[in-house]
């Protein structure tokens, strides 16, 4: 492979070789340790978005790592045409660490979001009634599960969706945080599923008021549909509790979750639900070659553990509370800040700028010669989500350097 020796060298070779399907900050990193990332030239980093929270125990978990390193020299693929000795403890695991009958694994989000549109038109048919391709899953406006072919055609993401038609039908868009629409719409017979993200992430960091969960998910069992929670970014402890929806005690029927469930190492995402919905999957009818996998299963236990051991959740809790209040004092004296949003340390600060505007970008760029990642959503939203692994110390000096980057524009 061929060594990279500047930043400068690293942008040039993803610009002429590899698709322009992203928009990065002009850093490359080369290293990453807790809630730390070190650029080619030795530069370090706190890292305020944390893979998108896929490092949630932060960069290079030792425990983590020692997990790969052990089944990497042990097992690492078999596919499911055989069974394997890591898969029925990991299922096991995973069923009773969530508090479900049953796993389908997969490995990325998006197919997570897929096999749960699969499971979900299933039940409907099978177990509903609903006839034969009329099945109509319900989704909130401003959502943001993926980018299959499937998940766009029900994204307002334009830039996602323009020119990647025909697009999927079956799905009903309402207003997020809309109990009222939901409960109008799921007046159809049709409608098998209602998918949700209990905190709009990628949107902005979103946060519904008190009971919507609640509430959606009573309405949800009023007419025998089923309440699907898209937990990829928000669950694994990132809002404070184990899952978002544990805020409102609410039980999914269809929990989907991805990204923190394997710490970064390696991409797995799950698929919950009791007998009584993920029986409907038959031999044959869903699966993926590396789904379930040894080396994902024993890294995703291990990922796990390491939250519960190290009280992830708690910590998110109490330092989610630090970071607000220290950007709130920053919106009651700085013009260019409008609000901060979120639950446990998946936060949003927006900026008092329209969303065609460069500031918060040229703010992000400043924090990143500053000592601190973070990136812009939605044009003039900044979202702000740390390794759950960060100190109250360190949450401090970084409340310090964004303060400092971001009055520096108002001189």
């Amino acid at each position: 492979m061929q060594t990279i020796s500047s930043s400068k060298q690293a942008i040039e070779l993803e610009d002429k070789y590899g698709a322009h399907n992203y928009h990065p900050l002009p850093v490359v990193l080369a290293r990453g340790e807790g809630v730390f990332l070190w650029d080619v030239e030795g530069k370090r980093y706190y890292d305020f978005l944390s893979a998108y929270s896929a490092v949630n125990q932060g960069h290079c978990h030792p425990r983590i790592k020692e997990a790969l390193i052990e089944q990497a020299s042990t097992l690492t693929l078999t596919s499911r045409a055989f069974h394997n000795d890591v898969l029925g403890p990991f299922e096991k695991y995973i069923s009773d660490y969530f508090g479900f009958d049953k796993v389908l694994p997969m490995n990325t989000g998006a197919e997570g979001v897929e096999t749960a549109i699969k499971i979900a038109r299933k039940w409907g048919y099978e177990k509903k009634g609903v006839d034969e391709n009329r099945a109509k899953i319900v989704v909130a406006e401003n959502n943001f599960h993926g980018r299959t072919t499937t998940i766009i055609s029900f994204s307002n993401d334009e830039n996602a969706r323009k020119n990647f038609g025909p697009y999927t039908a079956g799905f009903v868009k309402i207003p997020y945080d809309d109990i009222s629409a939901l409960k109008a719409v799921l007046n159809d017979p049709d409608v098998v599923g209602f998918l949700v993200e209990p905190i709009q992430g990628e949107a902005g960091v979103y946060v519904p008021g008190p009971d919507y969960l609640k509430e959606a998910k009573a309405a949800c069992e009023e007419k025998n549909v089923l309440f699907i929670a898209d937990e990829i970014q928000t669950g694994i402890a990132r809002t404070g509790k184990l899952l978002a929806v544990d805020h409102e005690n609410v039980r999914p029927d269809i929990l989907i979750l991805g990204k923190a469930v394997s710490g970064g190492f390696y991409p797995v995402s799950l698929v919950l639900a009791d007998d009584a919905v993920m029986d409907v999957i038959k031999p044959g009818q869903h699966g993926s070659t590396f789904g379930g996998n040894p080396l994902g299963a024993r890294v995703a236990m291990t990922a796990l553990e390491v939250v519960k051991d190290e009280k992830l959740a708690e910590n998110a809790e109490k330092l989610g509370q630090v970071f607000r209040a220290r950007m709130q004092n920053l919106v009651e004296k700085s013009d260019l800040v409008q609000l901060v949003r979120g639950k446990g340390l998946l936060n949003a600060v927006v900026i008092n700028d329209t969303e065609e505007s460069s500031t918060a970008w040229n703010i992000c760029i400043a924090l990143k010669n500053n000592g601190l990642l973070a990136k812009p959503t939605h044009g003039n939203i900044i979202r702000f989500a740390p390794p759950l692994v960060m100190t109250e110390e360190q949450i401090h000096e970084c409340c310090d350097i964004i303060e400092k980057s971001i009055l520096a524009f108002e001189k």
